[in-house]
């Protein structure tokens, strides 16, 4: 099992080292995010946020995503932040999206920080381009999003447990784009 997870992880490390770097910077990914629709008003609602450029997310039968990002509070950069999940189920293929979770209050950004964090199965995403089916909502509905970057209809976007996530797809063809089950490790600057 251990043998075959590993083999699943590096190739989608490998797969996704060549695909299309769209916005692999972290201040163009902001920047994206900021003109991406309902996900721009957040900037100015949180306490802080987490940025990935690029998460890669394959699997057959048991799927694996990683991605290295960033944790802003009041938009200055306080640390990184390396995002894994693991999934077991009907899943084929592979895809590469941008990630942003937004923190509603100190005491949200405290709990994502202070060591390992996970999403539970009841996690769900904003998916703010054609190619990534998400949850319409974090409070579950399901919905297939616009065909390019654009802004999205889906005005009942509200925090969930103090968190709002929006993803941005970026390549790639997956049957799911869950983020249930995604665990987070914070390291702070300067460790």
């Amino acid at each position: 099992m251990k043998y075959t997870l590993r083999s699943c992880l590096v190739f989608l490390l490998l797969a996704f080292s060549f695909a299309p770097a769209w916005a692999d910077d972290y201040a163009d990914t902001i920047k994206v995010f900021k003109n991406a629709g309902e996900s721009g008003t957040f900037f100015a609602r949180s306490y802080g946020y987490a940025v990935f450029p690029t998460v890669g997310k394959g699997g057959i039968g048991i799927g694996g995503a990683f991605g290295i990002g960033r944790a802003y509070k009041h938009g200055i950069y306080v640390g990184d932040v390396k995002m894994g999940q693991v999934s077991i189920g009907w899943q084929f293929g592979g895809q590469a999206y941008s990630e942003i979770i937004f923190f509603q209050t100190n005491e949200v950004f405290d709990e994502f920080t202070n060591g390992d964090f996970e999403f539970g199965a009841d996690a769900s995403a904003v998916a703010l381009t054609a190619g990534a089916q998400a949850s319409a909502s974090t409070k579950g509905a399901t919905a297939s999003a616009g065909t390019r970057a654009e802004k999205t209809d889906q005005a009942d976007t509200e925090w969930h447990r103090g968190m709002a996530v929006f993803i941005l797809a970026k390549g790639g063809l997956m049957v799911q784009a869950t983020i249930g089950g995604q665990g987070f490790d914070y390291t702070p600057l300067g460790e």
